[in-house]
């Protein structure tokens, strides 16, 4: 069995259109959209007029709109200019009333007031210079409490810093008293304070010199260990070199 022929002869689109001819248009061509009829001059001249113009009805419409619009204004114009009126005659009478009722008032207080204000006026002088007195009292005082409790804190430290100091030094005495008993138990105790302060700075000159040994001592042990961690670095890269060169 051979293979089945796929093959489509080409057929030229244009030679084709050629062999068919010319085809049947259905629509209106272009000479019948040329040959259409169109107004004349005069009649488009018309047609602007009465677009400017506009119709006579809605002309009409806009007119009676306009009134009625007047009309309603004028009747609320007014509505508020009688509101208004109304309210201003109102407050009027209501001044006047006061008024009189004010000035009715004033001429039977006047003599009481008169009276009453000269009172007034003393009291409130006499209240002031009260006030006053309190104020001064009240600073006095607070100004005396602060002083005295400042003064009271100041001897509180003092004796605080003098307590510890006496303290220190009887106890620093009692030790260098107890290490001599120890080291020389035949011996009498010394009695004179002259003695107890130079056995003292001894004490503290033994303790100076112990803390630089300590710290000498610190030091070469830190030197030490760090000397010993940079050899087992440099080993450790050592090994490690060789093991590279090995492998190639």
């Amino acid at each position: 069995m051979g293979k089945r022929d796929n093959r489509v002869a080409y057929m030229n689109p244009i030679a084709m259109a050629r062999w068919r001819g010319p085809t049947q248009s259905v629509g209106p061509t272009i000479q019948d959209y040329l040959n259409r009829p169109r107004p004349t001059w005069e009649e488009v001249k018309k047609q602007l007029e009465n677009k400017k113009t506009g119709s006579k009805a809605l002309a009409e419409f806009e007119e009676k709109m306009n009134e009625n619009w007047k009309k309603e204004l004028e009747k609320s114009r007014e509505k508020l200019l009688s509101g208004n009126e109304s309210s201003s005659k109102k407050r009027g009478k209501k001044r006047k009333k006061k008024k009189k009722s004010c000035r009715s008032s004033s001429s039977s207080s006047s003599s009481d007031s008169s009276s009453s204000s000269s009172d007034s006026e003393d009291e409130e002088k006499k209240q002031g210079k009260r006030r006053k007195k309190k104020k001064n009292r009240s600073y006095k005082s607070s100004q005396s409490s602060t002083y005295e409790s400042e003064s009271e804190s100041k001897e509180s430290v003092k004796k605080k810093k003098k307590s510890k100091d006496e303290t220190e030094k009887e106890k620093d005495i009692r030790s260098l008293s107890k290490k001599r008993k120890k080291s020389y138990p035949g011996d009498k105790p010394l009695s004179s304070e002259s003695s107890s302060e130079s056995d003292y700075e001894e004490d503290v000159q033994a303790k100076k010199k112990r803390r630089c040994e300590e710290r000498e001592q610190a030091k070469e042990k830190v030197k030490k260990k760090k000397k010993k961690q940079h050899k087992k670095r440099s080993k450790k890269k050592k090994k490690k070199s060789g093991s590279s060169h090995k492998s190639r």
